[in-house]
Protein backbone atom coordinates (compact mmCIF):
# COMPACT_ATOMS: atom_id res chain seq x y z
CA UNK A 1 0.00 0.00 0.00
CA UNK A 2 1.29 3.71 -1.09
CA UNK A 3 0.68 6.96 0.44
CA UNK A 4 -0.99 9.21 -2.48
CA UNK A 5 -0.77 12.76 -2.69
CA UNK A 6 -3.37 14.90 -4.88
CA UNK A 7 -2.47 18.16 -5.78
CA UNK A 8 -4.65 20.92 -7.57
CA UNK A 9 -2.41 21.43 -10.79
CA UNK A 10 -4.99 23.69 -12.21
CA UNK A 11 -8.91 25.21 -12.55
CA UNK A 12 -10.40 25.99 -15.21
CA UNK A 13 -13.90 27.63 -14.23
CA UNK A 14 -14.49 28.83 -10.57
CA UNK A 15 -13.73 25.92 -8.13
CA UNK A 16 -15.65 26.70 -4.74
CA UNK A 17 -13.69 24.37 -2.95
CA UNK A 18 -9.90 23.87 -3.93
CA UNK A 19 -7.05 26.68 -5.08
CA UNK A 20 -4.02 25.48 -7.04
CA UNK A 21 -1.25 23.54 -5.06
CA UNK A 22 -4.03 22.40 -2.49
CA UNK A 23 -3.00 18.83 -1.79
CA UNK A 24 -5.10 15.89 -0.07
CA UNK A 25 -2.83 13.12 1.34
CA UNK A 26 -4.49 9.47 0.94
CA UNK A 27 -2.05 7.33 3.43
CA UNK A 28 -2.89 4.50 2.84
CA UNK A 29 -6.60 3.63 3.49
CA UNK A 30 -7.70 7.15 5.20
CA UNK A 31 -6.90 10.36 4.15
CA UNK A 32 -4.79 12.47 6.39
CA UNK A 33 -6.92 15.15 7.66
CA UNK A 34 -3.83 16.79 9.28
CA UNK A 35 -2.16 16.84 6.11
CA UNK A 36 -5.00 17.91 3.35
CA UNK A 37 -7.38 20.21 1.89
CA UNK A 38 -10.95 20.26 2.16
CA UNK A 39 -12.63 17.20 0.05
CA UNK A 40 -14.88 17.78 -2.39
CA UNK A 41 -17.28 14.70 -2.23
CA UNK A 42 -17.75 15.13 -6.42
CA UNK A 43 -14.55 15.45 -7.05
CA UNK A 44 -13.35 12.38 -4.46
CA UNK A 45 -16.18 10.17 -5.56
CA UNK A 46 -15.42 10.52 -9.56
CA UNK A 47 -11.56 9.50 -8.66
CA UNK A 48 -12.32 7.01 -5.85
CA UNK A 49 -11.81 4.15 -7.90
CA UNK A 50 -8.81 4.52 -9.75
CA UNK A 51 -7.07 6.12 -6.36
CA UNK A 52 -7.55 2.50 -4.72
CA UNK A 53 -5.93 1.01 -7.57
CA UNK A 54 -3.29 3.14 -8.15
CA UNK A 55 -2.98 3.64 -3.41
CA UNK A 56 -2.64 -0.75 -4.08
CA UNK A 57 -0.04 -0.79 -6.61
CA UNK A 58 -1.38 -0.52 -9.92
CA UNK A 59 0.79 1.96 -12.17
CA UNK A 60 -1.16 5.05 -13.43
CA UNK A 61 0.59 3.76 -17.04
CA UNK A 62 -1.75 0.86 -16.92
CA UNK A 63 -4.51 2.32 -15.55
CA UNK A 64 -4.49 4.80 -18.30
CA UNK A 65 -4.14 8.14 -16.21
CA UNK A 66 0.20 8.83 -16.93
CA UNK A 67 3.12 8.29 -18.75
CA UNK A 68 4.62 7.16 -15.83
CA UNK A 69 4.41 4.68 -13.32
CA UNK A 70 3.88 6.97 -9.80
CA UNK A 71 2.43 9.65 -11.30
CA UNK A 72 -0.96 10.14 -13.18
CA UNK A 73 -3.57 12.71 -13.60
CA UNK A 74 -7.05 12.70 -12.70
CA UNK A 75 -10.20 15.37 -13.19
CA UNK A 76 -13.68 16.43 -11.08
CA UNK A 77 -16.95 15.97 -12.97
CA UNK A 78 -17.71 19.20 -13.08
CA UNK A 79 -17.51 21.03 -16.55
CA UNK A 80 -17.77 24.44 -15.81
CA UNK A 81 -18.63 27.24 -17.73
CA UNK A 82 -20.31 27.64 -20.06
CA UNK A 83 -22.32 24.73 -18.92
CA UNK A 84 -22.09 25.10 -14.89
CA UNK A 85 -20.87 28.15 -12.67
CA UNK A 86 -18.42 25.31 -11.31
CA UNK A 87 -15.20 24.55 -12.42
CA UNK A 88 -13.05 21.63 -13.62
CA UNK A 89 -10.27 20.92 -11.10
CA UNK A 90 -7.06 18.87 -12.24
CA UNK A 91 -5.67 16.49 -9.53
CA UNK A 92 -1.97 15.37 -10.26
CA UNK A 93 -1.51 11.88 -8.09
CA UNK A 94 2.06 10.88 -6.86
CA UNK A 95 2.47 7.76 -5.48
CA UNK A 96 5.57 7.19 -2.25
CA UNK A 97 6.06 4.79 -0.59
CA UNK A 98 4.50 4.57 3.20
CA UNK A 99 6.31 6.16 6.17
Amino acid sequence: MYRVVLLVKEIKGNCPVYRVGDKIVLNGYYIDSKKSSNICMHAFSATLTFLSAFAHGSSAVDLGIGEEDDVGYLKCPDPGPPYTKGGTVLFELRRELKE
